[in-house]
């Protein structure tokens, strides 16, 4: 609990009167001072209220001093709002893509681990993502993108150990012609690669049911992994501390990438979306999706490098 001081402030008022009131204050916090018209200053009443200090006079002349609560310089940055909490509880946080204020990402964390589903960057193009541990939330960010039970979802990864959980992992190859995916794919990542691989039982169904027909659905489950090059999407991971379902933002109804934060919240608000990390404008270049899962390994889409 922070100790207190008392501290001895003169105010003085036009025409002369002048008086000394001691005040309270929590130690790193100073008082701004005040300067005031004339008035008496017998029988002076102060009263607490937050971070401000009420000075009354009670016999009704009228005036009123209010000494405000200045911050120590160094925390002077945590004062400033992190987010913003719209009336209907939709929260939109701004942050540097360098990723120098991630402190700002508290709200999110808490967010999703709640069951939210949200906007992030990632290296390429904005994500709608949510917690690959809340089953609902899956479900809710296909209904908010409008998505159906075919449509494959990818998850996003913090390192290998997250890929080698939720699916079999890369080919280390046989020593008999048989390529070492794995010595390749750990110079691509982190990066934006998008790399398909069989998943595990401990990916939830909603999102492991890529392939093109009901057959391949029962015989065999992949699953789209990444590992983002990005600051702010790296430190979401960290934070939440387990991976992330995925699927990139794009205009309602069109195959267009949506690289504007902004866009993206008036669009998505309405149809259920509980925040947006803006990380600021991006270009709409996609991951390479690259499926290792054929022998050899087969570019289905050609993108950023």
């Amino acid at each position: 609990m922070a100790s207190t001081t008392t501290t001895s402030s003169k105010l003085s008022g036009i025409g002369g009167n002048s008086t000394s009131i001691c005040i309270s204050t929590v130690e790193s916090l100073t008082f701004s001072r005040s300067i005031v018209v004339n008035f008496p200053f017998n029988n002076l009443k102060t009263k607490k209220k937050k971070n401000k200090l009420m000075i009354q006079n009670p016999c009704g002349s009228g005036f009123c001093i209010t000494a405000i609560v200045k911050r120590n310089p160094k925390r002077l940055k945590y004062s400033v709002p992190s987010f913003t909490r719209k009336d209907d509880g939709f929260v939109y946080v701004k942050v540097d893509p360098s990723g120098s204020d991630t402190w700002k990402l508290e709200p999110v964390i808490n967010l999703l681990r709640e069951g939210a589903v949200g906007v992030i960057p990632t290296d390429t193009v904005y994500a709608i993502v949510c917690d690959v541990r809340n089953h609902s939330a899956i479900e809710r960010l296909r209904r908010i993108k409008d998505i159906g039970p075919s449509k494959p979802l990818s998850i996003l990864c913090r390192s290998f150990r997250d890929i080698d959980t939720y699916t079999f992992g890369f080919p280390r190859g046989t020593g008999q012609g048989q390529t070492n995916i794995f010595r390749v794919v750990k110079h691509c990542l982190p990066g934006p690669y998008t790399f398909i691989l069989p998943a595990t039982k401990e990916l939830p169904k909603q999102c492991s049911r890529y392939g093109t027909t009901t057959a391949k659905y029962a015989s065999r489950k992949n699953v789209g992994v990444r590992i983002p090059n990005d600051a702010i999407c790296h430190a979401i991971l960290e934070k939440l501390d387990a991976p992330l379902i995925s699927t990139s933002v794009k205009w309602p109804r069109e195959d267009e990438w949506m690289i504007d934060p902004v866009l993206i919240s008036d669009i998505y608000q309405p149809e259920g979306l509980d925040f947006v990390v803006d990380g600021g404008v991006r270009v709409a270049n996609p991951s390479t999706v690259v499926d290792t899962t054929r022998d050899p390994p087969t570019i289905i889409r050609l993108g950023k490098v």
